[in-house]
């Protein structure tokens, strides 16, 4: 079944960054996803397409007012469900992009990719409307702590974290599994990559991935995501979650750290 990703945004020509480049253009040529994009000008009813308005109490900028919006969720809603999306269960969810949201991890971009239909939300200027929110939006998701000039490259890095996630459109389907954070990995940090030349800029590549010994690479390699994860993101280790071996390979890389 084809993912259908809605996106209600003034600068629809902004998601052409997806849609034609990279392996979201080739899984989106192969019907693997669909974007259908959204201007809530044209759901605005004066004669100039106002979308926006000075905010109540005073204060910088203009805010989105929540009619033209609210006429773009429906008919994002409406197309879903003439895709009969909604046999898969509720109506697809509204996801508003927002820095006040807390960051989303990747548990949380498997959660959005195993959803049959998303609606995102770009705000622009102030924000919008807070009637608006409370009345349509089911999620708020923000991709860090900082502010970007409106949602849609917010929408734009979801789309791509969940789209490399369905099934057919990396060409290895282990690269998402060994990619950093993943759960098969016990969301470790992902260990560092060669390639040829063996020798560049007089760095030469770590005789153990040279050595043809396929166990003791991957020992290398495992000890190598412990290391970097314990130096980066200590966060992330969880020793409940680490298998026995791994405990001893961490033990190892904190005895040498002392």
């Amino acid at each position: 079944m084809t993912k259908q990703y809605d996106v209600i945004t003034l600068f629809p020509e902004m998601f052409d960054a997806i849609a034609d480049s990279g392996v979201t253009r080739r899984a989106l040529d192969e019907k693997v996803w669909a974007l259908k994009c959204w201007n809530p000008r044209d759901f605005a009813t004066d004669k100039y397409r106002t979308i926006d308005d000075r905010p109540f109490g005073g204060g910088p900028g203009m805010v989105m007012k929540a009619e033209p919006l609210n006429a773009a969720i429906n008919a994002a809603i409406q197309r879903q469900q003439d895709l009969q999306l909604a046999n898969f269960g509720n109506t697809a969810k509204v996801v508003y992009l927002t820095p006040q949201a807390k960051p989303i991890t990747d548990a949380g971009i498997r959660q959005l990719a195993a959803e049959p239909g998303l609606i995102f939300l770009c705000g622009r200027y102030e924000g919008i409307d807070e009637r608006l929110i409370e009345a349509r939006v089911d999620l708020e998701i923000s991709i860090g702590d900082y502010v970007l000039s409106g949602g849609e490259l917010a929408a734009m890095v979801l789309i791509d974290a969940m789209v490399r996630l369905l099934p057919g459109v990396l060409n290895t389907a282990e690269s998402a599994t060994e990619d950093s954070f993943s759960p098969a990995r016990n969301h470790l940090l992902d260990h560092s990559h060669y390639t040829r030349p063996e020798v560049w800029n007089n760095a030469a590549v770590p005789t153990e991935l040279m050595s043809g010994n396929h166990a003791e690479i991957a020992k290398w390699r495992r000890k190598l995501a412990l290391t970097r994860t314990l130096k980066r993101r200590p966060d992330l280790l969880d020793v409940t979650k680490l298998s026995k071996e791994d405990l001893k390979l961490l033990q190892e890389i904190q005895q040498k750290q002392k």
